[in-house]
C-alpha cells in the first residue's frame, strides 16, 4: 500500500509501522536525528505510535472510511430523534445529555485509535466537541434556525427583486439608486487672454457702382478692444497702408454687436462689421484691449475686389442660315473666372454652357486648397506682390454654326470670380433694382434672327415654252421665290432684289443662247415692287437672287423667251341651204378661215326681222372652221360678225370695219323633238307616260308617233296641234318590259311630210315593289335577350334602292330605312310588334301584304326569385322577416325562381351575433329546378341576414341593374345560460352575517323574465334541495339563500334549468359549474410602523392575523389591486409616488369575510435636481470672470442641496474632488455665482420628505438626512 503511485493532489501516502512519527500532540521534531545503536533486547520492540487495529489486518485509509461510516450513522441516528422529538414531543433534556455523551465519547475516543490524519490536538477536540453540544442543543431543544433567511440573502447577491406596490417585482437597486434624480454639470474653464480675428468665415467682397461697400467681420473673443489697426495693400499698386479704428468708431461697433447678440451669452464671440470703400487685401495688424495690452490675434485676411461682371459685345442681329454666331463676351473679374451663359432656339432652352478661364501663369492662392485664412506669406509689409487679385478683362469668342432658322438669344447667366464673388444676372429682382435707380447695365443677351437663303426660279416659262405677249404688252416675269417660310415675312424678310441678263430676239444665237452684247438689269420685289414687267421680245435668264439679308440660289428653269406673235384675223364664205321638199332656203352654212394663236373667240349676232337679236360666240382651236345656222322659225336673218380674239391676243378686236355681214330669208321645214333631255324613262307597270315635245315650222302640225314593245308595233297619230309646245301622254302601261316611243313623221301647214329620227326609251317595271318580314325559324316571332339588339329579316323585290318605313305598334314615331340590298335586316331593341309602313324602290310605290309585315319581338325573361308571404314570413320594408328561432334549432326558407333553369344563386350570409363582430361570407348554390331550400343558420345567435345578391340562368348572367336583391331576415335567439359570476368558487361568508340569509349573484343571458331552477347539496346530505324562481326580470340575479337551507359547514349550489321569454330553455347537467358556500372568522391588519409619509424606496410593512394565506386589497394610484400574502407579513416596495391605502383583508377560511380597513400611507417623490438643463454646459470665463450655475429642482421645497467642485483632469484621469458646498433654496429654482474653474454637479438633494444622495445616507425619525464625509 505505502509503495502506490499518487497524484500531486491526492493524500500523502500512510507512514510504515516501523517508521519514527513525530508526536500527534506536538511533541515531535520535523528533522530526524542520528540513528544510535541500540541494544538487543531479550524480547521483540514495542512501538507506543502504533495503532490500535494493526495495518496489516486492516490499513488506514479503510479505517479512515469506517470511522466514517459510523459517524455517519450517528448522524442519521440524532435526525432520527430529533423527528421523534417534533412528532412525539419528547423530554428534550434526556436526548440532549444522551447525544453530548455520545459526541464526547467518539471525539475524545477517536485519538486513542491512532489511525493517521485523525490524531486531532486537544485544542482542535475541544472545538469539535463545543460545535457538536451546541447542534445537540439546536436539535433536541428545537431551536429555530434562519435558514431560509441566509438562503434568500444568498439569493439575493444573484437576484435581487421585490414585489412593489404595483404588484410586480423591481430591482430595489434600480429605484434606491436612480442616476436620473441628479442630472448635468456645469464646467467652469478659466480662458487665456481674448484674441480677435479678421474674416473668420474666409467669406469674399467684393464692390462696384452698386455696392459701394463691403462691412469686414472683425471677431473679438474674450475682450473689449480700445484700439483696431488694419493693414490695407492697394490691388493696382501693391502699396500698403494702415487703417486705425479709433475708440470711437469701435464702441459704435460693439454697440451694432451687442444688439446682433441680444440673446446670447454674455460671454459670447463679438463681431464687429467695419465698413471699406476701397479694393485691397486687408489683414488684422494690431489690436489693443482696455488694459493697453496688445490682444493676441489669428492670421486672417480678407480680400475686397471689384465685383465680377460680364456683357457681350454685340453683333448684327440678322444672320443667314449656315453663318457663324461671330460674337464675344466680355468679362471683368479676378481669376479664375466661371461664366455660365444660355441659349434659346425658337424659344426653346438649348442647355446651359459653363465656361472656366484660368489666371494668367496660374500663380494665384486662389486656385490652391488653403490651410488658413492668410493669402500671402512673409512680412505684409514688405513689398507683396498681389497683382493676382487684380481685375482681369478677357474676350471669349463665341463662333456657333446656327443651322436652325428662327430665333437665337444668347444670354449671361452668372458670373463668379476666384474669390467666390458670384453675380447673378437672370435674377428679375436685381433687374428691378438697377431700373429704379436708373443704373446702367451692359448688354446681357445677344439675339439673332436666322433667315433662310432664297432661292428663285421661273415658273411656267423656258426656252421650249415661251411667253406670247401682244404687241406693245408688258407682262411680269414670273419669277418665284421657293422655300420662304411664314416667319420670314414677319421679319421683314419680303423684300428681294434680282438680276438678269437679256438678248433682244435677233440677236439670239442659234443654239438659243445669249448674245456677246446682252445687257444686264436688276430688279426688287416686295415691298412696294409687287412684279417686275417685260415686253421686249427676247430671251431673259434670271442670274442671282438676294433677300433683304442673305445672297440666295437661282434654281432651273431660269431662262426665258418673249416673243410677240401675229394678231388674230378673220375671212368668211357663205352657201345656202336648200329645202328638198318645197325647194326654200331653210339656212345659210358659212365658212371661217383664221389666222393668229388658238383658240380663237369670234363674236357674233343673229338678227330676225320683227324678233329679237341673239349674240354667239364660237370658240374653236381650228384655223379653219364651219357654221352652220338653221333658224327654227320663218323670217328674215341677218348675220353679222362682230369681234375675234385669240389665246395671246385677249382683248377682242372689232370686225366692223371688214362688214362681215349676211343676209337671209328662211322658210324653215317641220319638225319635232321630245324635250326630255335624258332619253330613258322608268315607270311603274298600269301607269300612263306624259313626254314633253316640241314642234317646228308653221302650224298646225300633224304628229306620227309609234309604240315598240316586244316586237310589237302601235302606231298613233295627232292631227291640228296648234302649239310648239305640247305633252303627249301615252295609254296605261300594264305589261312590264321596255318600251320605245319613237316619233316618226310631222306635217306642217304647208302639207310636207318630214321623217323624224326621235326616239326615247321607257322602262316599265315588271311589277310594283314589295316589302314583308321574312321568318327566323319558321315564325315571324322571336324570343331574345333583353337589352340586346335585335335583327329582324326583310325580303324586298323590285329595284334597288329601297326606302322602307317601319314602326313599333302603338307609337307614332316613323323609322325610315334605305336598303340595296334585297334581304337586309332591321336592328331594333326593344320588345313589342313591329309592322311595315310603306315600302318604294328605285321608281315606284309598293305594295305591303297585311299577313306578312308584322313582326313580334319579345324578351326572354329575365331570371327572378320570390318568396311568398306566409305566417311564418312577413315583408316588411322590402325585407323578408322569418319567425324568430331558438339557437340550434332547424328552419329553412322556400325560394321560388322564374328564368331558364338551372339557375346560378349568390348570397351574402350577415352575421350580427350578439357577442363579437359583424361578419359576412358569401355563399353560392345552383338550382335546377324552379325551387330551392336554403337552410338557415342558427348555429350562432343574433341577427342573420340573408341577401340574394346575384342570379344567373341559363340565359342570363347577373345583371345588377335589372335584379332586385331579395333580403331575408330572421334573429336566432340565443339560449338562455345562467352562471355564478364565479362559478367554482366558495363563497366564505362571515359568521357574524350568517342570520340574515346570503347572496350568491348568478348571471342571466336570455330576455327576461327568467324562470330559474336550482338545486343546493349539504355535504352531509344526498339529497338536494330545489328552488324554483320566476319571473326574474333582470340579467343579473342575487341568488338568497334562506337561512333554514343553510347548515354550517360547505354547500354546494347548481343550476339546473334556465327558460326566458323567447321560450328558449336551456337544461344544466352534472358538469354545470357550482359554488361552494360555508362560514369564516374575519381577518386583520395593521402597520408596523406610525409613519404615514414614505419616499420612494421604502419598504410599507403591516402585520396580518388569520389563517395564511391572505388576500390584502388595496388602492394606488387610483386603481385597486389585489395582494396575496403566504405568511402573516405583507410589505411592498414604494416604487411609484402616490396615495397607498389599505381597504381590506381576507384570509384562506373565506376570501369574502373582508376585513374593511383605511390605512392610507403617501409616498412622496424623491428630489430631484438638474444642473445646467441636466447636461453637460462648459462656460469660458477669463480671470475674474464670474459664471452662472443654474441649479432646477424637484419635489417640495424647501430644498437643501449640497454640490461639489472637483478638478478638470486631462483625458484619462479621474477628477479630484476640491471642495463641497452646501446651500438651501425655498423656490424650485436657484442661481449661484462661481468664479473658481472646475467641474460643479450635485451630490446630495433633499425636499421636506425626502432626500437623495450619491454619499453615504442614515435613516433617522422616519426621515432620510444627509451626512457627509
Amino acid at each position: 500500500m505505502s509503495g502506490t503511485p499518487r497524484l500531486r493532489s491526492a493524500y500523502p501516502s500512510t507512514p510504515n509501522s516501523g517508521q519514527r512519527l513525530p508526536n500527534s500532540y506536538g511533541g515531535g521534531k520535523g528533522v530526524s536525528e542520528p540513528r544510535v545503536p541500540l541494544q538487543v533486547l531479550s524480547g521483540p520492540p514495542q512501538d507506543p505510535q502504533a495503532p490500535l487495529v494493526p495495518f496489516s489486518l486492516v490499513d488506514a485509509p479503510s479505517q479512515r472510511l469506517y470511522i466514517t461510516f459510523f459517524y455517519l450513522g450517528l448522524t442519521v441516528w440524532r435526525l432520527w430523534d430529533h423527528q421523534r422529538l417534533v412528532s412525539d414531543d419528547s423530554d428534550s433534556l434526556w436526548l440532549f445529555m444522551k447525544w453530548v455523551a455520545i459526541d464526547s465519547v467518539f471525539l475524545y475516543g477517536l485519538p486513542g485509535l491512532k489511525v493517521p490524519w485523525l490524531q486531532w490536538s486537544a485544542t482542535t477536540m475541544t472545538i469539535l466537541f463545543a460545535v457538536h453540544a451546541i447542534a445537540d442543543a439546536v436539535l433536541m431543544f428545537r431551536i429555530p434556525i434562519p435558514v431560509e433567511a441566509w438562503l434568500v440573502a444568498f439569493t439575493r447577491l444573484f437576484y435581487d427583486r421585490e414585489l412593489a406596490v404595483s404588484e410586480r417585482r423591481v430591482k430595489p437597486a434600480t429605484i434606491l439608486q436612480n442616476s436620473s434624480l441628479i442630472l448635468g454639470k456645469q464646467i467652469i474653464h478659466i480662458l487665456p487672454e481674448g484674441s480677435a480675428m479678421l474674416n473668420p468665415e474666409q467669406a469674399p467682397y467684393c464692390i462696384d457702382t452698386v455696392t459701394t461697400s463691403v462691412d469686414l467681420p472683425i471677431r473679438v473673443n474674450q475682450t473689449n478692444p480700445i484700439s483696431i489697426e488694419l493693414l490695407r495693400i492697394d490691388l493696382d499698386t501693391n502699396l500698403n497702408e494702415t487703417i486705425t479704428i479709433n475708440p470711437k468708431e469701435i464702441r459704435k461697433l460693439k454697440k451694432q454687436a451687442e444688439k446682433r447678440f441680444l440673446h446670447h451669452e454674455p460671454a459670447s464671440p463679438r463681431l464687429l462689421q467695419y465698413a471699406v470703400k476701397q479694393t485691397g487685401l486687408y489683414r488684422l495688424q494690431k489690436v489693443v484691449d482696455e488694459s493697453k495690452l496688445e490682444v493676441q490675434r489669428r492670421l486672417s485676411d480678407a480680400l475686397v475686389v471689384r465685383c465680377p461682371s460680364a456683357s457681350i459685345k454685340t453683333v448684327p442681329e440678322n444672320k443667314c442660315m449656315g453663318d457663324l454666331s461671330n460674337f464675344h463676351l466680355r468679362v471683368d473679374a479676378t481669376a479664375p473666372i466661371i461664366v455660365k451663359y444660355s441659349k434659346i432656339v425658337k424659344g426653346e432652352e438649348r442647355g446651359r454652357v459653363v465656361l472656366s478661364i484660368p489666371p494668367e501663369n496660374l500663380a494665384s492662392p486662389l486656385v490652391r486648397q488653403r490651410t488658413s485664412g492668410a493669402l500671402i506669406t512673409g512680412n505684409p509689409a514688405a513689398n507683396v506682390d498681389v497683382s493676382w487679385a487684380r481685375t482681369q478683362s478677357t474676350d471669349i469668342p463665341l463662333n456657333e454654326s446656327l443651322g436652325v432658322i428662327g430665333d437665337w438669344e444668347y444670354s449671361i447667366d452668372e458670373v463668379e470670380d476666384g474669390c467666390g464673388n458670384r453675380v447673378t444676372y437672370n435674377n428679375s429682382h436685381l433687374v428691378e433694382f438697377y431700373r429704379q435707380r436708373q443704373i446702367s447695365t451692359l448688354p446681357l443677351r445677344q439675339k439673332f434672327s436666322v433667315h433662310e437663303r432664297p432661292k428663285a426660279y421661273l415658273q411656267g416659262c423656258d426656252s421650249q415654252r415661251p411667253l406670247r405677249v401682244p404687241k406693245g404688252k408688258s407682262i411680269r416675269l414670273p419669277v418665284e421665290i421657293g422655300q420662304i417660310r411664314p416667319n420670314e415675312l414677319d421679319h421683314g424678310a419680303h423684300s428681294f432684289k434680282f438680276s438678269y441678263q437679256f438678248t433682244p430676239s435677233a440677236d439670239i444665237l442659234p443654239n438659243q443662247e445669249h448674245a456677246k452684247n446682252a445687257s444686264f438689269a436688276d430688279f426688287q420685289l416686295g415691298n412696294n415692287a409687287a412684279s417686275h414687267e417685260i415686253s421686249a421680245p427676247g430671251l431673259y435668264t434670271l442670274r442671282s437672287v438676294q433677300s433683304a439679308f442673305c445672297a440666295g440660289e437661282v434654281l432651273e428653269p431660269s431662262s426665258c423667251l418673249l416673243s410677240n406673235p401675229t394678231e388674230p384675223s378673220l375671212n368668211i364664205d357663205s352657201q345656202t341651204i336648200p329645202d328638198r321638199c318645197a325647194g326654200n332656203s331653210v339656212g345659210l352654212t358659212v365658212d371661217l378661215d383664221l389666222t393668229g394663236t388658238p383658240p380663237f373667240r369670234i363674236a357674233y349676232i343673229i338678227r330676225r326681222r320683227g324678233g329679237h337679236v341673239t349674240p354667239e360666240v364660237k370658240e374653236t382651236d381650228l384655223l379653219h372652221t364651219q357654221l352652220e345656222f338653221r333658224p327654227a322659225h320663218s323670217g328674215h336673218y341677218t348675220y353679222e360678225f362682230l369681234e375675234i380674239s385669240d389665246s395671246v391676243y385677249k382683248e377682242p378686236r372689232s370686225l366692223r370695219d371688214q362688214i362681215f355681214v349676211l343676209e337671209q330669208d328662211v322658210k324653215p321645214p317641220a319638225s319635232a323633238r321630245f324635250l326630255d333631255p335624258y332619253p330613258n324613262r322608268k315607270t311603274c307597270i298600269g301607269e300612263p307616260v306624259s313626254l314633253g315635245i316640241q314642234l317646228m315650222g308653221d302650224a298646225p302640225w300633224n304628229l306620227d308617233y309609234e309604240i315598240v314593245h316586244q316586237g310589237r308595233r302601235h302606231k298613233r297619230k295627232l292631227d291640228a296641234i296648234d302649239t310648239s309646245i305640247f305633252t303627249l301622254t301615252t295609254d296605261e302601261l300594264s305589261n312590264g318590259g321596255e318600251y320605245s316611243v319613237a316619233l316618226t313623221a310631222v306635217t306642217d301647214r304647208a302639207g310636207c311630210k318630214v321623217s323624224l329620227e326621235q326616239e326615247t326609251k321607257i322602262e316599265v317595271a315588271l311589277q310594283r315593289p314589295k316589302a314583308s318580314f321574312g321568318v327566323i325559324d319558321g315564325h315571324r316571332t322571336i324570343l331574345a335577350l333583353a337589352g340586346r339588339p335585335v335583327k329582324l329579316p326583310l325580303r324586298l323585290q323590285g329595284e334597288a334602292p329601297w326606302t322602307v318605313t317601319h314602326r313599333k305598334q302603338n307609337s307614332d314615331d316613323l323609322i325610315t330605312s334605305q336598303f340595296r340590298n334585297s334581304n337586309p335586316d332591321i336592328e331594333v331593341r326593344e320588345a313589342g310588334v313591329y309592322e311595315l309602313v310603306t315600302v318604294n324602290d328605285a321608281t315606284c310605290p309598293g305594295n305591303l301584304d297585311a299577313a306578312l309585315n308584322t313582326f313580334k319581338v319579345d324578351w326572354i325573361p329575365r331570371p327572378q326569385v320570390r318568396m311568398s308571404e306566409s305566417a311564418l314570413v312577413e315583408l316588411v320594408d322590402d325585407k323578408f322577416i322569418k319567425r324568430d328561432i331558438c339557437e340550434g334549432d332547424e328552419d329553412a326558407v322556400e325560394l321560388s325562381f322564374t328564368g331558364t333553369p338551372p339557375f346560378d344563386v349568390e348570397y351574402d350570409h350577415e352575421r350580427e351575433p350578439e357577442r363579437g363582430q359583424r361578419s359576412t361570407n358569401t355563399k353560392k348554390f345552383t338550382a335546377g329546378i324552379r325551387l330551392a331550400s336554403v337552410r338557415m343558420d342558427s348555429s350562432i345567435a343574433g341577427l342573420h341576414r340573408y341577401k340574394i345578391s346575384k342570379l344567373s340562368d341559363l340565359s342570363y348572367s347577373h345583371d345588377r341593374l335589372s335584379f332586385v336583391p331579395v333580403v331575408v331576415e330572421q334573429r336566432v335567439q340565443a339560449r338562455p345560460a345562467a352562471a355564478f359570476f364565479e362559478g367554482g368558487m366558495t363563497y366564505k361568508y362571515c359568521k357574524e352575517e350568517e342570520a340574515g340569509g346570503e347572496n350568491v349573484p348568478i348571471s342571466l343571458q336570455g330576455k327576461p323574465p327568467f324562470l330559474l331552477e336550482v338545486e343546493i347539496r349539504h355535504h352531509s346530505s344526498a339529497k338536494p334541495e330545489v328552488v324554483t324562481i320566476p319571473n326574474i326580470e333582470t340579467n343579473r340575479y342575487n341568488l338568497h339563500i334562506p337561512h333554514r337551507l343553510l347548515a354550517l359547514g360547505t354547500h354546494v349550489l347548481r343550476i339546473r334549468k334556465i327558460k326566458d321569454a323567447n321560450g328558449c330553455h336551456r337544461r344544466m347537467g352534472q358538469e354545470a359549474p357550482a359554488v361552494h358556500v360555508n362560514v369564516a372568522e374575519v381577518p386583520s391588519i395593521s402597520a408596523l410602523e406610525a409613519l404615514t409619509d414614505y419616499c420612494v424606496g421604502d419598504r410599507i410593512a403591516y402585520t396580518l392575523s388569520g389563517s395564511p394565506p391572505f388576500n390584502v386589497f388595496y388602492t394606488f394610484q387610483g386603481q385597486e389591486r389585489k395582494a396575496s400574502s403566504k405568511t402573516t407579513d405583507f410589505r411592498r416596495l414604494a416604487e411609484k409616488p402616490g396615495e397607498f391605502t389599505i381597504t381590506a383583508v381576507t384570509d384562506q377560511r373565506s376570501a369574502e369575510c373582508k376585513a374593511h380597513v383605511q390605512i392610507t400611507k403617501t409616498i412622496h417623490e424623491m428630489p430631484s435636481v438638474r444642473v445646467s438643463k441636466g447636461r453637460t454646459a462648459s462656460v469660458d470665463i477669463h480671470e475674474g470672470g464670474e459664471a452662472k450655475i443654474l441649479f432646477e429642482f424637484g419635489g417640495t421645497p424647501p430644498f437643501e442641496f449640497s454640490y461639489t467642485r472637483s478638478s478638470n483632469p486631462p483625458k484619462g484621469k479621474k477628477p479630484q474632488i476640491l471642495e463641497t458646498k452646501s446651500d438651501v433654496s425655498y423656490e424650485h429654482t436657484k442661481t449661484v455665482l462661481a468664479s473658481d474653474e472646475g467641474i460643479y454637479e450635485v451630490v446630495a438633494i433633499k425636499d421636506r420628505f425626502c432626500a437623495f444622495s450619491t454619499q453615504k445616507v442614515s435613516r433617522t425619525s422616519g426621515q432620510k438626512l444627509l451626512t457627509y464625509r
